[in-house]
């Protein structure tokens, strides 16, 4: 089968003749080739493109540029499969509204980002629920300390346990398991170390878990594969969660009639806050009743005007773990973990250094 030029007019990519071209565009399209696929099996040599006289070309007007190439026809199916696409409707744009966070990551807004969407304040406080929940805690620890440093320890794993998942979704970080379960193991240690080395060596007990874990913490995130500004985001929630996990374990290196005025101050300290009083008179109230518990609780263990002073400064870091769980991303399981455990965990370090 011998090459045969094509026709003059014909144009391979339209099925009706095309009207012949002249001067430039003739020369374009004597050079063009079929690059399509076809039934062939032969191969044909590429036309070679005529050359115009030298005299011709001395006087040819300037060429103008390429027309930029059309783009392919999409297959028949392919037009179909978009026009049989489904658009969506009014439903699927209702179902993006406003919602709770679950516990699998729901991407839907909160209600503290919907605050700061309708420029309102996204501090919304945990209420009276998970003040009574503190409240339970507290007097668990409370009266658990006297018995022994066993029985303490078993209101004080919830402790940590609630503390280590709460401060992650209050960064609205879920779920974090890998982060979680570190910070949690890195309390347990803690309180081993305590149990093991006795209240006397409490801080070198305590602070030794703690460099520990923010190591762990480092290589924990530099095995992570995400880009980094999450990266740097998870290792300060990790850190903070671990460090928050361990520092509860001042309960346990406390003396016991410390631990019990501190722990009581700070459960009468959060009920008090949750009552509906507006917010510097709900302070106030909550101090005063922490340090009216203080002083009775103290005067039952023979602390007399000591727990006074234990139940006011424990009462002042509550309050200062009850205003970050009210902030961020505040949500129903963010109050009842971050908002139960955050004000017991802070009071910690303030129990076992006034106890002392």
């Amino acid at each position: 089968m011998t090459n045969q030029p094509p026709y003059e007019g014909y144009d391979p990519y339209q099925q009706q003749p095309a009207q012949p071209q002249w001067g430039y565009e003739e020369q374009q399209y004597a050079t063009q080739q079929w690059q399509g696929q076809t039934w062939e099996t032969q191969t044909h040599a590429p036309v070679q493109a005529a050359q115009p006289p030298a005299a011709e070309t001395a006087y040819m007007p300037p060429q103008q540029p390429y027309a930029p190439a059309q783009q392919p026809q999409q297959p028949a199916f392919t037009q179909q499969a978009q026009q049989a696409a489904p658009t969506p409707g009014p439903s699927a744009e209702a179902g993006a509204g406003y919602g709770p966070a679950t516990l699998a990551g729901n991407a839907r807004v909160t209600d503290a980002q919907r605050a700061r969407l309708e420029g309102r304040s996204p501090i919304i406080e945990p209420g009276m629920q998970p003040a009574l929940l503190t409240g339970v805690l507290g007097v668990l620890l409370a009266v658990a300390a006297p018995v022994s440093s066993y029985a303490l320890v078993v209101p004080l794993v919830i402790l940590q346990a609630v503390t280590a998942a709460g401060w992650f979704r209050l960064n609205g970080m879920w779920p974090a398991r890998q982060g979680i379960a570190l910070a949690f193991l890195g309390g347990l240690a803690a309180d081993a170390a305590v149990l093991v080395a006795g209240r006397d060596q409490a801080p070198a007990a305590i602070l030794g878990p703690l460099g520990v874990w923010v190591l762990l913490s480092l290589v924990l995130q530099l095995r992570s594969h995400a880009d980094p500004d999450t990266r740097m985001y998870g290792l300060m929630a990790t850190v903070a969660s671990s460090a928050l996990t361990i520092i509860a374990t001042g309960f346990l290196g406390a003396e016991p009639d410390a631990a019990s005025v501190g722990a009581a101050a700070v459960a009468v300290a959060v009920v008090a806050r949750a009552l509906p009083l507006p917010t510097v008179a709900s302070v106030a109230v909550s101090v005063l009743a922490a340090t009216g518990a203080g002083i009775a609780v103290g005067g039952m263990t023979g602390m007399d005007t000591r727990g006074a002073l234990i139940g006011a400064g424990a009462a002042v870091c509550a309050l200062a773990g009850h205003r970050a769980a009210s902030y961020d991303y505040p949500s129903r399981f963010v109050h009842f973990t971050a908002g139960v455990a955050l004000p017991l965990a802070a009071a910690a370090p303030a129990v076992w250094i006034l106890g002392r």
